[in-house]
C-alpha cells in the first residue's frame, strides 16, 4: 500500500483516464479506418504522397501501438510507440506541405493522460505538485 503523500489522487486519476480513452478512441477509428481502407484514407494517403498498398500496414503498426498503450503493463511502451508514429505523420505533414500541429498537439495529450495516471511516471519528472 502506497502512503498518503503518494497516492494519486482520483481526480487525477480520472483525468488521465479520460484523456487517454478519448485519445484512444480516435486512434482505434483511425486504425480501423486504415484497415478497412476506406475512400477518405486512401484520398488522404494520395493527397500525402504515399502508396496506397501501405494502408493496412500503416493500421496494422497504429493499432499494436494503441493496444500497447490501453494495457497498463505496457502503457509506457504504448507511448513511446505512438509518439514515434506520431512524429512521422508531423515529417510527412511538412514535406506535404499541410498544417503540421494536429500530431504534435495529440502526442502531448497523450503524454498528459498517461503522467496523470501513472504516479510512477510522473515521479521521473521534473514537475511539481
Amino acid at each position: 500500500m502506497q502512503p498518503a503523500s503518494q497516492a494519486i489522487s482520483k481526480s487525477r486519476l480520472w483525468a488521465g483516464r479520460i484523456i487517454s480513452a478519448i485519445l484512444v478512441l480516435f486512434l482505434l477509428f483511425d486504425a480501423i479506418a486504415k484497415l478497412l481502407r476506406l475512400a477518405p484514407v486512401l484520398q488522404a494517403f494520395d493527397q500525402l504522397g504515399w502508396s496506397r498498398n501501405l494502408a493496412i500496414p500503416i493500421g496494422i503498426v497504429l493499432l499494436t501501438c494503441t493496444l500497447l498503450y490501453m494495457i497498463p503493463y505496457t502503457s509506457t511502451l504504448g507511448a513511446l510507440l505512438l509518439t514515434a508514429y506520431l512524429g512521422g505523420a508531423v515529417a510527412t505533414h511538412l514535406r506535404a506541405g499541410q498544417a503540421f500541429y494536429f500530431p504534435i498537439v495529440f502526442g502531448i495529450l497523450l503524454w498528459v493522460g498517461l503522467v496523470l495516471r501513472n504516479d510512477r511516471l510522473r515521479m521521473l519528472l521534473p514537475l511539481q505538485g
